[in-house]
């Protein structure tokens, strides 16, 4: 495993702030496709950063178990460190789960809703059941407002790390010019 310093390398902040935009784009059009103009056609869109976060998400595992984080600070207590590497892998989880059980949702043979990747290519049906499928909408709508709850929970320690405590964790995902890997 590569050891980095006390910032997160160049490819971790990447896939964060890709996926972390990602995300964000997709809830708030997840929570209010139903009040936009219907000619805008959203959930098309909606899918298909869907599947690109659950590619994503996938590399960003994958970068993640080949490249350790920087560590916590020793100063920190413990039911903050607690917090954070739990919201962290809550996230993880999250990003790869609520994509596919959307695709489940869309894939329920009763009435399937095929989806294109960005119109560039149909995805595939995934073999699943009518009850699964069912169950995957349910999942995927609860799912939803877990990391959308998360999400705000995880901007707020952020700022709170950065503007109230004054100390070095937020700045550890920001990019900077002159950083090396």
């Amino acid at each position: 495993m590569i050891e980095r310093g006390d910032r997160y390398s160049r490819g971790a902040i990447a896939f964060h702030w890709t996926i972390a935009a990602l995300v964000i784009a997709n809830l708030l059009i997840g929570l209010f496709h139903e009040g936009a103009p219907r000619a805008w056609n959203l959930i098309p869109i909606h899918k298909s950063i869907g599947i690109l976060v659950l590619l994503l998400s996938i590399g960003r595992l994958g970068w993640r178990l080949t490249h350790r984080p920087p560590s916590l600070p020793s100063t920190m207590p413990t039911w903050e460190r607690l917090a954070a590497k739990s919201v962290h892998w809550l996230f993880y989880v999250l990003i790869i789960v609520l994509p596919l059980s959307g695709w489940a949702f869309g894939s329920n043979p009763a009435r399937p809703r095929p989806a294109t990747f960005f119109w560039l290519f149909d995805l595939p049906l995934l073999p699943v059941t009518t009850p699964i499928a069912q169950a995957a909408r349910e999942a995927h709508e609860l799912l939803g407002y877990l990391m959308a709850a998360l999400v705000v929970i995880h901007i707020a320690a952020a700022l709170r790390h950065q503007f109230l405590l004054r100390d070095t964790i937020a700045s550890r995902m920001l990019p900077r010019a002159k950083q090396r890997n």
